[in-house]
């Protein structure tokens, strides 16, 4: 059952809200038209997790706007992907935002407390690939969840991966994020017994075709247990990593 329901579930049971309001919230509007946007208010009731923006395309006008509209409707973290630092600037003249420079994430609110039934870890093959990693692993803190980074252990020099094998051992779920020829998620799968979630990124020469190379031999990975997203889709990583990390027994 999702977080969201079982909440209000349990404010019925303690008696901090009446049936009768619990039912009004359950009632409310679905989605809200903005013109420009449609938000959807049912999302968390849904899958357990609020809508998402997606910046990149949107203007700082437009991204207050739904930011305000989900603050109006009690959303208290809210992120922004993709979002540019010009844009940041401008929405912060008038919402409360953090942001992230290198991941490009905005934040409204606080990272909420853990509630994953592990770790999840996010590691890189390089310095590089630190921008998707800082996506993927904030997108998760920001989902719940309680978050280890191993950046730059990379396949080129093995024995820093290796030194991190309690790291590997303990996590919930793993991301592995790199480009070049993406050897890393293939080497994790063969270390973790969790799943791996593989991140091509588009570092990388010539060859490398902007992270199609990557994508390619993480999608021929012979470890089992390894699903790949979509080229430097940290944010795709993270989401799903915290599914995983919030999995209840049924």
């Amino acid at each position: 059952m999702n977080s969201d329901i079982k909440k209000l579930l349990q404010d019925v049971k303690s008696g901090n809200i009446t049936i009768e309001e619990a039912e009004l919230k359950l009632k409310m509007k679905p989605y809200e038209d903005m013109d420009y946007a449609k938000l959807d208010l049912h999302r968390g009731i849904r899958q357990g997790v609020a809508e998402v923006i997606y910046g990149a395309g949107k203007t700082s006008e437009q991204i207050t706007g739904i930011i305000n509209a989900m603050l109006k409707n009690n959303q208290e973290v809210i992120l922004v992907t993709r979002m540019s630092e010009d844009k940041a600037l401008e929405v912060g003249k008038s919402v409360d935002l953090k942001y992230f420079k290198d991941a490009r994430i905005g934040l409204v609110g606080d990272f909420p407390k853990p509630t994953g039934i592990g770790k999840i870890v996010i590691a890189t093959g390089g310095t590089s690939d630190i921008p998707v990693a800082e996506e993927a692993a904030l997108t998760a803190q920001a989902l719940g969840n309680d978050v280890v980074r191993l950046y730059d252990v990379g396949v080129a020099g093995l024995h820093r991966l290796l030194d991190h094998m309690e790291d590997i051992m303990s996590a919930s779920v793993i991301v592995a994020i790199a480009g070049m020829e993406g050897a890393l998620a293939s080497v994790i799968g063969g270390l973790a017994d969790c799943p791996v979630i593989a991140v091509p990124t588009s570092v990388g020469y010539g060859a490398a075709f902007e992270g199609l190379s990557a994508l390619l031999s993480m999608l021929n990975s012979c470890a089992s247990g390894v699903s790949v997203v979509n080229i430097d889709n940290g944010f795709g990583a993270g989401y799903l990593a915290s599914m995983i990390n919030h999995m209840e027994a049924k």
